[in-house]
């Protein structure tokens, strides 16, 4: 399923807010690295869009084998790095090396509602105790992820079509 719905929607500075917010609160986790990263932004944005039915960032996500992954992180690490607000390094981890991060000042929210920083605060609280296979594994199961095809472009739609496991909205019966 090819789906471009969202790519002109993309809020840069917000992504960046939200990134630096999770890297704050989640850096000094042991098994806190990329992976586990971009499953965290992927559950946020989606999760987000489940139950209130527009977009926190508009990222756009694409389908690759461990996982969506955030089309835009790459640039907005690099420019959090410029402004030194967080910084990277690798680690080796037996015989993986893991990209890591660490928040060095506190993040600018200035761009994110009261609300918006509970929900992903709650969001994140969710997900972080998931090391990088963990979380991988998970976020394999959603609808959105399995409905798109290898390297396309996850549709946010899709996720009105959650398995409950997945689901973070109290949908009626219809009975």
């Amino acid at each position: 399923m090819k789906a471009v719905s969202g790519v002109s929607e993309f809020k840069r500075e917000k992504f960046k807010q939200v990134l630096h917010y999770i890297i704050h609160q989640c850096g000094s986790l042991e098994h806190f690295g990329k992976v586990v990263l971009y499953k965290l932004l992927y559950f946020a944005d989606f999760d987000y869009y489940e139950l209130f039915e527009e977009k926190l960032t508009g990222e756009t996500y694409r389908k690759f084998d461990f996982g969506p992954v955030p089309l835009h992180f790459e640039q907005a690490i690099q420019e959090l790095r410029d402004e030194m607000r967080v910084e990277t390094f690798e680690q080796e981890i037996g015989q993986y090396k893991q990209y890591r991060y660490i928040s060095l000042k506190e993040p600018s929210l200035n761009l994110l509602t009261g609300d918006e920083i509970d929900f992903i605060e709650k969001d994140v609280t969710k997900y972080c105790y998931m090391n990088a296979s963990q979380i991988s594994a998970f976020s394999h199961g959603d609808i959105p992820y399995k409905a798109t095809n290898d390297d396309d472009i996850i549709d946010y739609e899709l996720v009105f079509y959650r398995d409950p496991l997945f689901s973070v909205r109290e949908y009626e019966d219809g009975a």
